[in-house]
């Protein structure tokens, strides 16, 4: 938290409420690690820069669950009683913590994959209540996953999905994927892991399973567990696609999605920046992404020893 604080004043932004008495104090609560975070709450602020407010304007209190999805109650309780302007959560499960916490403290939600069928909102055009954002549509593109894997493996019959059982989106993201997974003739092994300590059993048992390839749902507590992920994979040579850039960018093979630094500093500031100025959330749409990346990691692809097909490099929006 310190290391966040100092690069966030580094930036010219306010951390601290008492640098102003006049300060909007923004509370940010994610599932995931403070470190992951990062890129994430500067593109916040520099979206609100963007919008005319300066470096005194605004406070910033962050809460992280480092993983543990259990944690997130008791961190959106407190930035409750810390009496924040609004809340901006990051993932499915710290909007349904911040949603329990509080229903008049406005509440801001980003990177949720399906806030209408999680209970967030009521819909994206009316969400109604304490609550409006964005959202990255990542159910519906968890049959993308599988086949755009499919195509860059085309002799892939058995693909394992380690999915949360602690993300409340992930359960019904697996209907979504088995009806892909029907269409495409091919075979799935779901791993539920909600603990750290379960990977490299979970990964092992993959192998066992003659698993060929591998799909990661987005998630906080994979997120704190990318680097350890990405070498296991490599281990166990598994070729794996993910839901988000950073994984390519820290040497995983390919990952589909939208960017989620440019959605939260064009819509996300916006909708913060619209709160903060009086508008009520309840009537501000869930927005959602116009434009989806896919990117592949041609060392990683090299390494596992995988010719891609040339019709998948083609299609990749960028190469690493």
């Amino acid at each position: 938290m310190r290391g966040l604080a100092s690069s966030l004043a580094a930036v010219g932004l306010c951390v601290h409420a008492q640098r102003s008495s006049q300060a909007k104090r923004i509370g940010y609560l994610d599932q995931g690690p403070a470190a992951a975070n990062q890129a994430y709450v500067d593109a916040l602020l520099s979206g609100l820069r963007e919008r005319g407010w300066k470096h005194d304007d605004i406070a910033v209190e962050a809460r992280f669950a480092e993983g543990k999805t259990d944690r997130l109650p008791a961190l959106a309780a407190e930035l409750v009683r810390s009496k924040v302007d609004v809340i901006v959560t990051w993932s499915t499960p710290a909007a349904l913590a911040a949603k329990h916490a509080t229903t008049t403290v406005p509440i801001v939600i980003g990177f949720t994959a399906d806030p209408v069928g999680s209970g967030i909102v009521a819909s994206l055009a009316h969400p109604g209540g304490n609550i409006t954002g964005w959202t990255h549509l990542g159910r519906e593109l968890r049959a993308k996953y599988l086949e755009l894997l499919k195509e860059a493996i085309p002799d892939a019959k058995r693909f394992g999905v380690l999915w949360n059982p602690k993300n409340q989106v992930h359960k019904p993201s697996l209907q979504t994927i088995e009806a892909a997974a029907k269409k495409l003739g091919v075979q799935l092994y779901p791993m539920a892991v909600s603990d750290p300590g379960e990977l490299d059993n979970t990964y092992s048992a993959l192998v066992q399973k003659a698993v060929q390839a591998l799909i990661v749902f987005p998630d906080g507590m994979f997120v704190a567990q990318a680097p350890r992920m990405i070498s296991l994979a490599a281990r166990h040579r598994l070729p794996t696609m993910y839901g988000l850039r950073e994984y390519v960018e820290a040497g995983g093979l390919m990952a589909y999605g939208a960017d989620l630094t440019v959605m939260q500093r064009q819509i996300g500031a916006s909708i913060v920046d619209r709160v903060l100025r009086g508008a009520k959330p309840g009537d501000v749409p869930v927005e959602q992404p116009t434009k989806f990346e896919f990117l592949i990691n041609e060392k990683a692809a090299q390494d596992l020893g995988l010719a891609l097909p040339q019709a998948v490099l083609l299609r990749a929006d960028e190469l690493i």
